[in-house]
Formats: C-alpha cells, sequence, structure tokens
C-alpha cells in the first residue's frame, strides 16, 4: 500500500527492536554510510521484495548501505513512535503518517524542483506546502470489488445506487452468501465500508469537509456524516458482513473472498494486487454508490519514503529516499503485487513492463479519467490527513458500530477526541 494496515502490539521494545535490527540488506559493506529504513510486511510486500528494493536504489549511491528494521505488526507508525521514544528513530521510514512526527520536527520536506520534474501531481502530499513523502503512486479506497460468478449465478446486477446495492446485499443473503467479506479483526481494514461511505456521502458533497472540521465549521454530529456512518450500522443490523466478521483478519478475509464465499469486498486497490491472472476473470471493481448514482472516487496519492530530518546522514538517506521512489523495477513489483497506480511524470504505465489484469486497467481508469476525486477520510498524507492519533479512532468506529447503535454519541466522542488533538 503502500498502504497496509494497522493494528499494533508489543511487549517490550528492545527485545523486538533487536530483533527488527538484524536485517540487513544485501551487498552492505564495512566501510561508508549506513542508512537505517522501517519497513513492513504484507502478503504483498515481502521481505524479498524489500530487500530487492534496497539494492535496487542503492546500486547507484556509492559507499551507502541499509539495514532494514522491520516493523513487528503492519502498524508502522506505532512501532515508528517506539523506537523514536527509545532513541532509534531510522533514516528513512516506509508509509508513515507524517502528521504523527511533524509537530516534533523529525521529517525533512523534499525539494519543490524534484518533486515538480517527477510527479504528475508533485503536491498531492503537501502539508502546509511541504511533502514529506513523495507522490509515486495513488490508490483508490476503498473499491467494491465483486465476484462476477456470484452475481451471474443469483442474476445481479452491479449496483449504481444505495439503494440498488443495499438491494444486492440482501438478495445475496437470502441466498445464503455473504454479501460483503470484512476483514473485522483489525481496525484499518475494518473501517473499509466507512471510509468509503464517508469520502463519497460527505466529502463527495463537500470536498473540503475535513478543512472545515480543522477550522471548527464542521462536526462529526452533523446530520450528514450522521446519515452515512448509520448506513453501516445499517448494514451490520441487516446482517450484510456475516457471522463472526470481527473474528476474521485482513489475510483471512482474502481467502475466503477469493475462494468464492462472499459477494462483494470492501477494500483498497491494493487488494488488485491478491488476484491472479488466472482468477481475473471471475472478479471485478466498482465504485461505493451513493444514494443519486454520483461516482465519487475516494482518491489517495500515496507514496514510501519519509526521511528523518534529525539523522546525522539526512542527506544521503535523501538521496537514497529519492533513488528508491524513482525506481521503475520497485514502481513495477508495486504495480503488479499491490495494485499500485503509478504517478510518475517521465514513465507511462506500458513503460513499466508490468504484467496487470484487467481487473487493474479498469481501476486505473478511474484514476486517468475526468471525474470527481476526493480525499479517502482516514488514509491521505496531505492538509486532508487527520490529527494524530484521530484515524486510529476513526477506524475502530468501524467495529464499534457492531455492537452499539447511538452513532450520535459515537461520533460526539470522535468530536472530542479531534478537539483534543488540535487543541481547539
Amino acid at each position: 500500500m503502500p498502504s497496509t494496515r494497522r493494528e499494533f502490539l508489543i511487549s517490550t521494545l528492545s527485545t523486538a527492536a533487536l530483533a527488527a535490527l538484524a536485517g540487513c540488506s544485501p551487498g552492505e559493506s564495512k566501510d561508508g554510510t549506513t542508512l537505517t529504513f522501517l519497513t513492513f510486511e504484507t502478503p504483498a510486500l515481502t521481505a524479498k521484495f524489500w530487500d530487492d528494493s534496497i539494492a535496487d536504489a542503492t546500486k547507484n549511491l556509492a559507499g551507502v548501505s541499509v539495514k532494514k528494521i522491520v516493523s513487528p505488526t503492519s502498524d508502522r507508525n506505532a512501532y515508528a513512535k517506539q523506537l523514536q521514544a527509545s532513541g532509534q528513530f531510522p533514516d528513512v521510514l516506509a508509509s508513515i503518517n507524517p502528521k504523527d512526527f511533524l509537530e516534533a520536527g523529525l521529517l525533512q520536506p523534499f525539494d519543490q524542483a524534484w518533486l515538480d520534474a517527477n510527479f504528475l501531481q508533485p503536491n498531492a502530499n503537501a502539508i502546509n506546502g511541504k511533502s514529506y513523502i513523495p507522490p509515486t503512486n495513488s490508490q483508490i479506497l476503498p473499491m467494491v470489488f465483486y465476484n462476477k460468478d456470484l452475481f451471474a449465478k443469483h442474476n445481479l446486477q452491479v449496483p449504481t445506487t444505495w439503494a440498488q446495492f443495499a438491494g444486492v446485499a440482501d438478495k445475496l443473503k437470502a441466498a445464503g452468501v455473504t454479501p460483503i467479506q470484512l476483514a473485522g479483526a483489525e481496525p484499518w481494514s475494518a473501517s473499509m465500508p466507512l471510509v468509503g461511505l464517508v469520502s463519497a456521502d460527505v466529502l463527495g458533497k463537500n470536498p473540503n469537509w475535513i478543512k472545515d472540521r480543522y477550522a471548527g465549521k464542521a462536526k462529526f454530529t452533523d446530520a450528514d456524516v450522521v446519515a452515512a456512518v448509520t448506513k453501516q450500522r445499517d448494514l451490520v443490523k441487516a446482517g450484510a458482513f456475516g457471522n463472526g466478521a470481527l473474528g476474521v483478519n485482513y489475510a483471512d478475509a482474502n481467502k475466503q473472498f477469493l475462494e468464492g464465499k462472499s459477494g462483494m469486498y470492501l477494500m483498497g486497490s491494493w487488494f488488485i494486487g491478491q488476484i491472479s491472472a488466472a482468477q481475473a476473470n471471475s472478479f471485478g471493481a466498482f465504485l461505493l454508490p451513493t444514494d443519486d448514482g454520483r461516482q465519487i472516487v475516494p482518491f489517495n496519492v500515496g507514496g514510501t519514503t519519509a526521511v528523518n530530518a534529525k539523522s546525522a546522514n539526512a542527506a544521503k538517506a535523501a538521496e537514497f529516499a529519492k533513488a528508491w521512489s524513482l525506481s521503475p523495477d520497485n514502481l513495477r513489483t508495486l504495480i503488479e503485487t499491490d495494485g499500485a497506480f503509478p504517478m510518475l511524470k517521465t514513465v507511462k504505465l506500458e513503460d513499466f513492463g508490468a504484467k496487470v489484469t484487467p481487473v487493474f486497467t479498469d481501476g486505473y481508469k478511474y484514476v486517468q479519467d475526468s471525474n470527481t476525486k476526493v480525499s479517502s477520510i482516514g488514509w491521505v498524507n496531505n492538509d486532508d490527513a487527520l490529527p494524530p492519533g484521530i484515524a486510529d479512532l476513526f477506524y475502530a468506529l468501524s467495529q464499534q458500530l457492531f455492537t452499539n447503535d447511538d452513532v450520535k454519541a459515537q461520533l460526539a466522542a470522535l468530536d472530542t477526541a479531534w478537539d483534543k488533538a488540535v487543541k481547539q
């Protein structure tokens, strides 16, 4: 995802850090500069991917070697904070939330001329005019992936309105099929329906809603947000997510959906990388429908490398981060395995030589087309990023909706936490 994907439990930092610090990149030398690089592993972003990507990024950086620090879980943000607290903040960090580290002055912005020269949307990740993660690729999150075979078997059409979507869920449930797969065990993945609903129904009508929330002009308890969140509560009460949804982790949810045990799956576009060429004809994807059928693209321009501003090797770290971000080989792998939509100015999709499925090309059309793109709430790394800690609370709300019917009270608690985080 870069992108997956959050929950973090660790008993003691020292034990985990010693294990994590043991991994070194191929070709490390005894002389020159050794950088530390915080990475994380997923089914798509394996240890081999990171090793190969480091080797490719350092091949033209004389005297630079890289030592991996592998996050014990996919929540690299929380692990980065643990490393910061212990005085081990890495030189370069993969796919963190910059806003969580800016107040402490820990991140170094990339120079604007380099951004302008290399990226289609050079300011897509800008926070107060500065970019701390290169805008190398983009994602749509969530998309609604669906099983074409199950849709055909039960005479279902791709829904274009919310009423039609709810109707499809009802028909699948009546047929004994779990309507919507949910990776409910982890807050970040459980949040996908909620992210989609708020992005489409709230930001789709007011793309400046997050800025308005910062300015105190909007609240989570406003009627439009309550209505959007209530839709997820309605799905829960209708049994759309199936029994035991909160006990299913991300890997098992992927497996269950790909095995045909559910009809739809709301997940980030990185899931495209989990659909093999042999499976691709059986799956498709569409945007989460709105009440009136307007298509809203919940969009995130992503990237990977952030640089420690206080590193003794900050200049070399920036060189490595830039080389990693512009590597066609790295991006080709992300395109093929993580469904990344490329955003480099000088390299077209076909020039990467990536092998992609029709599911990818159909999704990429949403990126290229003129349409209504809004920030995917809780996921972007620009001015629309939520205050530190609020994204995690927003994700957790999606799980709380399974047992708590008081939507407005839960949103009021989120407002309180927001105001405290920004000291309003």
